[in-house]
């Protein structure tokens, strides 16, 4: 719990320093560090596999220019920016519920991904935006709770690749969303680059996906 809350001063502080589409995509770098550690508490070595998808996620980052506007979200574009949210997570949590292991590892991960994208972009209009935006501090904890309680059922059924792979696409592509759609910020300027790493994300999480779960 220390680290988590660590982790989240310091994305807070970075939210504050940087535009959404270039910080809450650097998320994906975690991966390189999560997947040995993972292994390591379950007494085995990464897979070269695991590894190698690791990598390509790690082409998400980096490829969108700084915003050059401050970012405001009106009270009506805030509330709903929630709204798909939640329907969306419910929708992947009520489809999980039909799946078999994977399938609802990521179903889940999927959902707590949207909940931590949409939280990011309301930090990020609290700390950098104008100071009318202070009630967001009143909504803030539903979709930071949300995400972490749908994550953890996601980590509990065992494939934590599977699981903090779809995280870590999920939460980016929603925060890149958002922020183009809602805050105004720049899209990469090279399509061809975008399009590539978005196929690497792809196809690692593909990798991650077929790795054998932790508790086998």
């Amino acid at each position: 719990m220390g680290a988590v809350a660590v982790g989240g001063l310091l994305h807070i502080y970075a939210l504050s320093a940087g535009p959404l589409i270039v910080v809450q995509p650097m998320g994906v770098a975690s991966l390189m560090f999560a997947l040995p550690i993972a292994a390591a508490l379950h007494g085995r070595r990464p897979a070269r596999k695991e590894l190698a998808g690791s990598v390509g996620l790690a082409g998400l980052v980096l490829l969108v220019p700084p915003a050059t506007r401050t970012p405001d979200l009106d009270g009506a574009s805030a509330l709903g920016l929630l709204a798909v949210a939640a329907l969306t997570a419910f929708a992947c949590f009520a489809a999980a519920r039909r799946s078999g292991a994977a399938g609802r590892t990521a179903l889940l991960a999927v959902a707590a991904g949207v909940m931590y994208g949409t939280s990011a972009t309301l930090t990020r209009v609290l700390v950098e935006g104008p100071s009318e935006h202070l009630w967001f501090l009143a909504v803030l904890p539903f979709p930071v709770m949300a995400a972490m309680t749908l994550l953890q059922r996601a980590y509990a059924i065992g494939h934590f690749a599977v699981a903090y792979a779809t995280l870590q696409v999920t939460d980016p592509v929603t925060a890149v969303a958002c922020g183009a759609l809602l805050l105004g910020e720049p899209l990469p300027a090279n399509a061809a680059a975008a399009v590539a790493a978005a196929l690497l994300a792809g196809a690692g999480t593909v990798v991650l996906a077929r790795t054998t779960p932790l508790t086998g």
